[in-house]
């Protein structure tokens, strides 16, 4: 039963034409980057990065290096488009795109962590066995068939972001429209469709369409009755997304995995009409298959455990931020807050607090991370901490920090009697220095 679920070949149009889409996507995010001044502002003007916690050496190149770094991943994108040593563009793309996704956190996105999934599974997809540059040159590479699994991964992996996408929105501020209202708020600006968005029935709209949409969109493509009604609705919602949320690639790599959802006879038809089409449906064990099922089972368990980490840390996500990365918490909360960072000379018995001018150290978009995030506060202290140090100060970093959720009434963060920059951070569980309090 399983070996005819994962190894029974079917037609690799799909896979094909979707490798064609996907480079074609990350070469223009790596490329975009250059032009859109992404890396100026995240990577070169700021004094230092934030980078994902113990990965330290993940740091910019300095100068003007990162300029390259991304040209080089545009590089790398097109190879994968047109299928020129597939498998290593990929590799390399998925490792230097890992990196830019583990150095920094000011502009961490869900959608950088889905591009990176999407990245690993694609280096272990055979998406360059036919239309490629490869297979031109060598044509015992051409394949006109795939293992089912290879199919059945992408939809798998699909089907838990959007299904964790969804659920993560059955919460009071996202149901009572609060959270739509404070999005829209922020669009009032826009031309023609700003006053629009400002209408009740805009937020109600919003609110309820984005969780439906995500609960069903997986289920309403993969049946034939609803598909085509499921696929016009894709168009909109994510072009509706790409508009007014302005979020890259994303909403067009998501129209791209339509590919997967539709017959293999209609994707042949209308994207490859001069392929042979595969209809024999083989079942081919490979050699490789007593590794398939452990990896996929792995695989598959950290993706639907991770996102529910946070019910085991004290607190609620939406409040300490602890578990809320990686885990499709999308657009769910608006973060404010006042937050300033005091030191005291520990060597000095006569020394007061004195305070910080954040501004000095710390981009625009830093400064907003800085004031909102406990990791990112902690690393700042961190980073003040090996700064004094280079004068032969030993300090301690205290933070007085107030936030509000969702424009609501601010509340003391973390605990101002607690120095910072001498505590550790906790990985897997609380860290005691973020108040908590009870769910309202």
């Amino acid at each position: 039963m399983i070996n005819r679920w994962l190894f029974t070949h079917i037609d690799n149009s799909a896979l094909i034409i979707f490798r064609v889409f996907f480079g074609f996507l990350i070469a223009a995010e790596a490329i975009g980057a250059i032009f859109t001044g992404w890396i100026k502002r995240t990577m070169i003007d700021p004094e230092f990065t934030f980078n994902f916690i113990g990965l330290d050496f993940l740091q910019p190149l300095p100068g003007n290096g990162m300029y390259f770094y991304f040209a080089v991943m545009g590089i790398f994108g097109l190879l994968v488009m047109i299928g020129f040593r597939y498998r290593w563009s990929m590799i390399a793309y998925t490792i230097m795109w890992a990196g830019v996704y583990f150095m920094q956190k000011s502009s961490y996105n869900n959608h950088y962590y889905l591009l990176l999934l999407l990245c690993i599974i694609m280096s272990i997809l055979p998406a360059g066995n036919y239309f490629s540059v490869d297979v031109k040159q060598n044509p015992l590479l051409k394949k006109i068939s795939m293992p089912r699994w290879c199919l059945l991964v992408i939809i798998i992996q699909l089907w838990i972001v959007y299904t964790y996408a969804s659920v993560a929105k059955f919460y009071p501020d996202w149901l009572d429209y609060t959270v739509a209202k404070n999005l829209m708020a922020g669009r009032a600006h826009y031309p023609i469709v700003g006053d629009i968005l400002q209408g009740h029935w805009a937020h109600i709209s919003v609110t309820y369409f984005g969780i439906l949409f995500d609960l069903l969109i997986i289920p309403l493509l993969l049946w034939k009755r609803t598909r085509f009604i499921a696929f016009c609705i894709s168009i909109f919602f994510h072009l509706f997304n790409s508009i007014v949320f302005q979020i890259g690639i994303f909403p067009y790599l998501s129209l791209a995995f339509s590919v997967f959802f539709f017959s293999k006879e209609k994707i042949h038809r209308i994207f490859m009409k001069k392929k042979e089409f595969y209809t024999a449906s083989e079942m081919v064990i490979p050699s490789y298959k007593k590794f398939v099922v452990p990896i996929m089972t792995v695989w598959f368990l950290i993706q639907i455990t991770l996102p529910v980490r946070h019910w085991f840390i004290p607190g609620d996500v939406l409040w300490t931020e602890e578990g809320h990365r990686m885990s499709w918490r999308m657009m769910l909360r608006g973060r404010s807050g006042i937050t300033n960072f005091y030191i005291l000379d520990k060597n000095d018995p006569e020394a007061k607090r004195k305070y910080i001018n954040k501004t000095n150290y710390l981009s625009r978009k830093q400064l907003r991370l800085v004031s909102t995030k406990p990791d990112a506060m902690w690393q700042f202290a961190q980073h003040l901490k090996e700064k004094y140090a280079t004068e032969g100060k030993d300090i301690a970093v205290y933070v007085n920090s107030k936030i509000s959720i969702n424009g609501k009434e601010q509340k003391v963060f973390i605990d101002p009697e607690v120095d910072l920059a001498n505590v550790p951070w906790n990985y897997f569980s609380t860290n005691p220095w973020i108040i908590k309090y009870n769910r309202e």
